[in-house]
């Protein structure tokens, strides 16, 4: 059995599990966030999760930048390893039971201004912000099941105490909704995508799936709507590119599948899956081509 360091995913395979744009991807490597390579490893795959939650609560990438070099410099850590946490603009990181500002290596206290002579207590967490971390120690807990081939009801058990302690638990929703859809429970594989997509409507993963399975069930309007809606939201989702063409073409709109080929082909132009779009606008062009007619010599 492969254990979760043995695990990679390629450049193409963590852009989509994560949701992620390759432009957004190469930009974290050259600053030098996380390493530039063609295949990644789980740690990587924490490490890039944590920055695009960073990234969407809109800290500054400089802050950012920073609090990585501290953690390897001053505590000697790599941000796969520790708990990384924001309050307000502040980041800052769960390390050996404690909770530091890894910038200036101070513990997160709360001072009460009013009795300076008191002795210093640690802030206390709200129970929806604890409810949160634990939820996302059971969403990571269930990742590693997975990765680790362990039996799949372990894997929906941690999932479950995910949403059990945060209801709006986007990832843990979707990954639940897969393993349904692999199980062929299309019930189940549809009431946690939809959930998924009611927690977090830009959660472009989750329609993608959606689409998948109405695909899979032979619902082409519901497939075409959510394909759309993925795009709308990540319009460089090469897959969703891919299943697009697949649908447009076997409904015999070619020239619809045709302008999702090409999409495809621009933003994934050397994977195996660029031979088979490259054979199928081939097939495209030389079923359209009309031949001209030659023309006619006439005597005088």
């Amino acid at each position: 059995m492969a254990s979760v360091s043995q695990q990679s995913w390629t450049r193409k395979e963590i852009c989509r599990v994560l949701s992620l744009e390759e432009r957004q991807l190469r930009s974290w490597e050259k600053q030098g966030l996380i390493s530039s390579s063609d295949n990644y490893a789980f740690s990587d795959l924490l490490t890039l999760r944590t920055l695009n939650s960073l990234r969407e609560q809109k800290i500054p990438l400089r802050q950012i930048r920073r609090t990585f070099r501290s953690l390897q410099d001053r505590l000697g850590q790599q941000p796969s390893d520790v708990k990384i946490f924001t309050e307000g603009k502040r980041i800052g990181v769960q390390f050996s039971g404690q909770r530091i500002e890894p910038t200036t290596g101070q513990l997160f206290f709360d001072f009460d201004t009013s009795a300076p002579s008191k002795t210093r207590a640690f802030t206390p967490r709200h129970e929806p912000q604890r409810n949160r971390e634990q939820a996302d120690f059971w969403f990571q807990k269930g990742l590693e099941l997975e990765q680790n081939n362990a039996p799949v009801e372990d894997a929906i058990e941690a999932y479950v105490k995910a949403i059990e302690l945060n209801p709006n638990a986007a990832g843990a929703l979707v990954n639940l909704g897969t393993i349904y859809f692999h199980k062929r429970d299309w019930a189940k594989s549809e009431q946690y995508y939809r959930a998924a997509v009611e927690a977090d409507p830009n959660y472009a993963l989750a329609h993608y799936n959606l689409g998948n399975l109405y695909d899979e069930r032979s619902d082409p309007d519901h497939a075409y709507a959510h394909y759309h809606a993925a795009l709308r939201i990540h319009p460089q989702y090469a897959d969703a590119h891919y299943n697009l063409a697949l649908l447009h073409s076997g409904q015999g709109d070619m020239m619809k599948a045709l302008s999702h080929w090409q999409t495809y082909l621009k933003i994934d132009p050397s994977s195996q899956w660029a031979q088979i779009a490259r054979r199928e606008i081939d097939k495209i062009k030389q079923s359209t081509v009309v031949s001209n007619p030659k023309p006619v010599l006439l005597r005088s």
